[in-house]
């Protein structure tokens, strides 16, 4: 069986908010929803029965068991929409586009939807070890003298509940507290992470007034744009921030690291068929993908260093070099891991240290990230794959042809790697 080729077709997302700003009051279905709706009007979808949907979100409830079916029971869609979530930290969205798209590619379906939500506003909030076994031993007791020996148990700091972290279970190190190690690893600057930060900002600030966004994004709560941009930020404003993570030696600050972030982004992905059926333009199409794992206990500066490997393997499979290609998108997680990515694919002695005997070589900077990335926009973990996808796949519609590089890092020492083509 020749596998189909897989159009974007379409693409939505609600303006990115800073945790606890504009939708403090929202939830993931809340989000995930309003950006479906928005992709559903934008398209005609109303009614429609598509393939799948599939996306998911990395800080969830544990209600949320069964998040994009809710949310597609919640929309205009067609009712018997089937829907699952996937979940793998930053890259979900890239993972749901590439689990659709394969369906797509197989014959499976001929239309699917891929998103991602996250609300770092309002998170679980868990109880305490010592109060969870109490309140256990108290519902397995028999008379209501034994509850009340185990309540008598209870005291006032154990009703305090435990502060959510966002940490890698095996280190106890935050992305934040890893970046810091592969900042000084790599020697990547205070004065070199600031600087980029701000041409993440001045960029999204210009692609804003260009008018790139308009078709793209649907008012959510009263919130237009993302309001994690700063058209006013300057080297100097930025300079003045203190670390964030190391507090003595730390490189890494509010200023050039993404921040917490609430947000939902999805996009539509088809057969040609189906697209030409529906009056659909191509916007690009998604030829290649890859993820991929590293080490990253022993070795803490490699976390987020993953697309090394995927970006290599990637290319191998499609028989082009990283100077192939008209735009590049790379999540920004943090300033410090963009230049160390770009640092070590050029380097041949840095991509031994992988165990890959050749280097990739440098890349054209002015077409990296040219309408800014999450530095400016923000980071709703599971969101900001559908976000990427987007901004690319219109791009390459703009121009009427070329090739677009996707790169984005994950916690666990993951990442992914996307080729899309016009």
């Amino acid at each position: 069986m020749i596998p189909r080729k897989v159009a974007i077709v379409g693409y939505n997302r609600i303006p990115f908010a800073r945790n606890n700003t504009a939708y403090t009051e929202a939830g993931n279905k809340d989000m995930m929803t309003a950006a479906l709706d928005g992709l559903i009007e934008r398209y005609h979808l109303h009614g429609q029965l598509l393939g799948e949907v599939a996306g998911g979100a990395v800080i969830k409830h544990s209600w949320e068991i069964n998040l994009l079916r809710e949310c597609v029971m919640s929309t205009s869609l067609d009712p018997n929409t089937a829907a699952c979530d996937i979940q793998q930290a930053c890259n979900t969205g890239i993972e749901a586009a590439i689990y659709i798209a394969n369906k797509i590619a197989l014959g499976q379906i001929d239309s699917g939807i891929a998103g991602g939500v996250d609300s770092a506003s309002n998170v679980p909030l868990v109880l305490g070890e010592k109060l969870r076994k109490i309140l256990l031993s108290a519902r397995r007791a028999k008379t209501f003298g034994a509850r009340l020996k185990q309540f008598s148990k209870i005291r006032l700091k154990d009703l305090t509940p435990v502060a959510p972290m966002n940490i890698e279970p095996r280190t106890g190190l935050s992305m934040g507290g890893h970046t810091e190690i592969t900042a000084k690893y790599y020697n990547i600057s205070r004065e070199a992470q600031d600087q980029y930060s701000l041409e993440s900002h001045q960029k999204m600030a210009k692609a804003y007034d260009n008018g790139f966004f308009n078709d793209m994004i649907t008012p959510f709560l009263s919130l237009g744009k993302d309001n994690n941009l700063r058209r006013d930020t300057s080297l100097e404003k930025l300079a003045k921030l203190k670390p964030a993570f190391d507090k003595v030696n730390g490189t890494l600050t509010a200023g050039n690291s993404s921040p917490l972030t609430d947000g939902a982004s999805c996009i539509l992905l088809a057969s040609e068929d189906w697209a030409k059926a529906h009056n659909l333009p191509i916007l690009a199409y998604l030829t290649y993908a890859e993820v991929a794992a590293i080490e990253y206990i022993e070795h803490k500066q490699n976390l987020l260093l993953s697309p090394v490997y995927a970006a290599d393997r990637m290319l191998t499979k499609a028989g082009l070099t990283l100077q192939d290609f008209d735009f590049y998108e790379i999540h920004e997680a943090f300033a410090a891991q963009v230049l160390a990515i770009l640092k070590i694919w050029k380097s041949p002695e840095l991509m031994k240290t992988f165990g890959i005997d050749h280097a990739l070589g440098s890349i054209d900077k002015a077409k990296l990230n040219v309408n800014g990335s999450s530095l400016a926009g923000g980071h709703p973990f599971a969101a900001t794959g559908g976000r990427i996808l987007a901004v690319m796949a219109k791009l390459l519609h703009e121009k009427g042809s070329g090739r677009g590089f996707i790169s984005v890092c994950a916690a666990g020492g993951q990442g992914a790697t996307v080729i899309l083509e016009k």
